[in-house]
């Protein structure tokens, strides 16, 4: 099947899904879960294809190609699976709600515009894709009016940023080399001057910076995680957020090559290194300001930065192992991401809108299929073995040891044990603990819920035990992006100090499970009592609380939050208030009184006549 076809199915399914909202519901509904999952199995049929075809030729006379490689297969398959997901768990979440032909039609072309991104083969047709990419995920996020409004405009106001950046970039590299194919420009930006790639790399680093939320670029994504419909935020969370990294494989291996990027600069100020730090920092500061946060989804927000960096610091690096994990970890933090946000969108459905941590808790056995959920995640996120978190976090580990990088081997450790603290408060304060009274009669959440929670599940552990499977797809990557060719197994991987295999970890901790249960089967059987019959450092639990840790790490909390302000996003608040001061003095100008213009022309005139004699003194 011809990629014009594949998006044409696309777009256009998203536009007929509009229109049949508007003759039934469930007719909307049935033709957007076929459309997506059409899109799955249509690009799964791609697999292994390489084609690229001009499909417009007279765009202001330049041609708009498409074209398929295994980098956009691999984008492509995790866009358009997780999407087929979410469209899913939208049809039990989104049932009661206003507006959902309109969402349903965001949410489609959003699936489209990404799809678009990543299958382009020149860079006008990039440019147009990611607009309508940004523009419709805006709209998205300001769904729910309030204050998503304000995260809408936070959101979009950097993302005009980085389209400008991406457009200063663009119009430079057609007048250098005459051409926006990517091919071309691969080809003839090897003989540019060293200034002039890094000054490509850096224009393009602000733009997809931006979109992946390094620091100090991150200012958009909190807010717009928290206050995007729960459908939307796994989208957001799982890969479009994730272009960003596509954007920089794009533009430092396939467009300015691995030989040049991995040589600009010198020692710690080469473009690399530089870009690496960034994505340590990305990785620490957020990380730890997730622990401190009281909402649900404000938590994960900031957990998804941190994770964020260790794909920049992986392919950053410029190694196989390197690329591998951070490719890799892209995909990984996508499943494990989604299904948090899924998790914690079936405790917001059920309890209209919850997701206070000091208002839940003991929701482990109302909603099982939440609780095994979230437990995966928070067991991908931190990286525990088993999971397929644990194999991209090893990939990057053993890329910083092997490189001879302990600062920032230190600071991917640091943010794993942010990481366990967070997810530890995500974990406990949800689902288990006391139960609140309110929630007692507390429902399971619908089927069309339950099954993406299932399958991202599974596969959480699936990319855990058999991490070949993915990482062979990631392994023809990596050489295509001109690195070397990696030792890999079903089970894991080798490489130059010892090799990765899952298969010995999973016996281990199976042995282990064994005689743990063994243990308990053998103990006394335990005596049921109520959960208010409790006690805390020998005093009482007080009424409709598990414990005195309710405000969870308090004495931790005060040491560090004033250290932990997010003082960038500080900075652009106070840079708009600047800017609109001025502005708001400028206006004054404009008085509407033509006495007032004749005396400022005056005053000019006087200005340069002064000038003019000054000039001619010297």
């Amino acid at each position: 099947m011809s990629l014009e076809l594949l998006l044409i199915i696309a777009f256009g399914g998203a536009l007929l899904t509009y229109f049949f909202g508007k003759i039934s519901s469930k007719l909307r509904n049935v033709l957007a879960v076929l459309i997506s999952l059409a899109l799955v199995i249509i690009i799964a049929c791609l697999y292994g294809v390489q084609t690229e075809k001009v499909f417009y030729h007279g765009f202001f006379g330049l041609p708009l190609i498409l074209r398929l490689n295994s980098l956009s297969w691999f984008f492509a398959a995790a866009i358009a699976s997780l999407a087929a997901l979410s469209i899913i768990y939208s049809l039990g979440y989104m049932k009661e709600r206003e507006r959902t032909d309109y969402f349903y039609f965001m949410m489609l072309l959003i699936n489209a515009g990404m799809l678009g991104i990543v299958l382009s083969g020149d860079l006008i047709s990039f440019f147009i894709f990611w607009e309508i990419m940004s523009w419709a995920t805006f709209l998205l996020i300001s769904y729910n009016k309030g204050k998503a409004l304000s995260a809408g405009e936070k959101y979009i106001i950097m993302s005009l940023i980085g389209s400008m950046c991406m457009l200063v970039g663009i119009l430079s590299i057609y007048t250098t080399v005459g051409s926006l194919n990517i091919n071309t420009i691969a080809s003839q930006l090897s003989a540019a001057a060293s200034g002039y790639k890094l000054f490509i790399l850096i224009i393009f680093t602000v733009t997809f910076g931006i979109k992946n939320a390094v620091v100090p670029f991150h200012i958009w994504l909190p807010d717009s995680y928290t206050e995007a419909p729960a459908p939307f935020t796994a989208v957001l969370s799982g890969m479009l957020t994730r272009m960003g990294v596509f954007g920089f494989l794009l533009i430092m291996y396939v467009m300015i090559g691995a030989g040049s990027t991995l040589h600009l600069g010198h020692g710690f100020f080469s473009f690399n290194n530089i870009l690496a730090w960034l994505g340590a920092i990305t990785i620490v500061i957020p990380t730890f300001i997730a622990m401190l946060q009281d909402d649900a989804k404000r938590l994960l927000a900031w957990s998804s930065i941190g994770q964020g960096g260790y794909m920049i610091l992986g392919i950053a690096f410029g190694t196989s192992l390197g690329m591998a994990g951070g490719i890799f970890h892209t995909l990984n933090h996508a499943t494990y991401i989604v299904l948090l946000f899924l998790s914690v969108g079936i405790i917001q459905y059920r309890t209209k809108g919850l997701r206070d941590f000091n208002s839940l808790g003991g929701l482990f056995k109302k909603m099982p299929v939440a609780f095994l959920g979230a437990f995966l995640g928070i067991c991908g996120l931190i990286g525990i073995p088993l999971t397929n978190g644990f194999v991209s976090k090893w990939l990057i580990f053993k890329t910083l040891i092997l490189g001879k990088a302990p600062f920032l081997a230190f600071a991917a450790l640091l943010g794993t044990w942010g990481t366990i603290l967070a997810a530890y408060k995500f974990l406990h304060n949800l689902y288990l603990g006391q139960l609140p009274a309110e929630h007692k009669e507390i429902k399971k959440a619908p089927m069309t819920m339950q099954i993406p929670v299932i399958i991202l599940s599974v596969t959480i552990l699936l990319f855990g035990i058999l991490p070949g499977l993915p990482l062979k797809v990631i392994n023809s990557i990596v050489v295509s992006l001109g690195f070397n060719a990696m030792d890999i197994s079903i089970w894991g991987i080798a490489s130059e100090t010892g090799t990765l295999n899952t298969l010995n970890i999973f016996v281990a901790v199976l042995i282990i499970g064994i005689i743990i249960w063994s243990i308990f089967k053998a103990a006394r059987r335990a005596v049921a009592v109520e959960q208010s019959d409790n006690y805390a450092a020998g005093s009482a639990i007080p009424a409709g609380k598990y414990s005195y840790t309710v405000n969870f790490y308090n004495p931790l909390d005060r040491m560090i939050r004033p250290y932990l302000k997010d003082f960038v996003d500080v900075f652009y608040l106070k840079l708009a208030e600047w800017t609109q001061s001025i502005c708001d003095s400028v206006r004054r100008i404009y008085t509407g009184y033509v006495g007032n213009y004749v005396m400022y022309i005056v005053l000019f005139m006087a200005f340069l006549i002064l000038i003019q004699l000054k000039w001619s003194v010297f």
